[in-house]
């Protein structure tokens, strides 16, 4: 079962990465670069690269999942990684750009950062089975937050934005779907026979909220950035974020961790951040769109 989990992982990292990046080249020629709006992203729809990119991240996330059904969550979460190699790989050949050194060095950085965070996590955190409602409105609340937060600034300053901006508030939008999507499966499938009498109505329209709030995020990201940005932020931000959550709120932490190992996953996450603002800054195709506003600006 657990070398069928590790071929479900590698092939769902597969789909992922070709699945935004042909979302990412359809978004680019269908904004020119610029902002995404409502117009653009109806577009969208009628667009068979953008609709095969929607496919393949469809089959990707259904890997994945069969992938952490079948195996375990130290072995099948580091390999979602290999997804932001592939995607730049691919997308530098498709738009015939030559990474740089920085470029490479950040994408190692992400990997490393990220897989290193999740192996040391998984070893010192412990399954909580059952979340109160305390718990669940904690995460809701905190949610409702980042909402605002990444909702209103949006709506003030959009022609402002950055790519990164964007990464961050996807990474971190998805991050509580997972964690949501967790408690509300452990809900369903509670031994008590109720099901979906057991799912709270404020963690439906929160997962609502955040997940179109998300993918709306994802698709300007693509407008205003390389895909590989994307997936860096799906791959790094979403699984620390998921997994700081249930540290901190769901009480997932063993009492027995050693403070050097802590300080070690702060590291780790504190790495893959780095990383992923590094390649916001030095992808070759973030320095290219930088040049030619400096030039349309003189």
């Amino acid at each position: 079962m657990m070398w069928l989990a590790v071929v479900c992982a590698v092939a769902g990292a597969f789909f992922l990465a070709f699945g935004a990046q042909r979302q990412g080249s359809a978004v680019k020629n269908n904004t020119g670069g610029l902002a995404l709006g409502g117009s653009g992203f109806v577009r969208l729809l009628t667009n068979p690269r953008w609709v095969l990119g929607l496919v393949l991240l469809g089959v990707g996330m259904a890997l994945n999942v069969v992938a952490l059904t079948l195996g375990t969550l130290t072995v099948v979460q580091p390999i979602g990684a290999i997804a932001l190699v592939i995607t730049t790989i691919v997308n530098s050949r498709d738009q015939g750009i030559r990474l740089n050194r920085a470029t490479v060095l950040s994408i190692t950085a992400c990997v490393a950062g990220s897989a290193l965070f999740v192996l040391m996590a998984v070893n010192v955190v412990s399954e909580n089975t059952h979340v109160t409602v305390e718990e669940e409105l904690t995460v809701v609340l905190l949610l409702t937050v980042v909402v605002i937060f990444f909702g209103g600034a949006l709506v003030l300053f959009k022609r402002h934005l950055k790519s990164f901006f964007y990464i961050m508030g996807s990474g971190m939008l998805f991050g509580f779907v997972a964690v949501l999507t967790r408690i509300i499966s452990k809900q369903i499938f509670d031994p008590n026979g109720l099901f979906l009498l057991n799912v709270q109505w404020y963690s439906i329209i929160a997962i609502a909220v955040a997940g179109g709030l998300g993918s709306w995020f994802v698709q300007s990201a693509y407008a205003s950035g390389p895909p590989d940005l994307v997936i860096a932020g799906l791959t790094v931000i979403d699984p620390i974020v998921g997994i700081a959550i249930g540290i901190t709120i769901l009480n997932e932490l063993r009492d027995d961790v050693p403070p050097v190992v802590a300080i070690a996953m702060a590291g780790a996450a504190i790495l893959a951040i780095v990383g992923v603002i590094a390649l916001s800054r030095h992808h070759p195709d973030v320095v290219k769109r930088r040049r030619a506003a400096k030039k349309s600006a003189a």
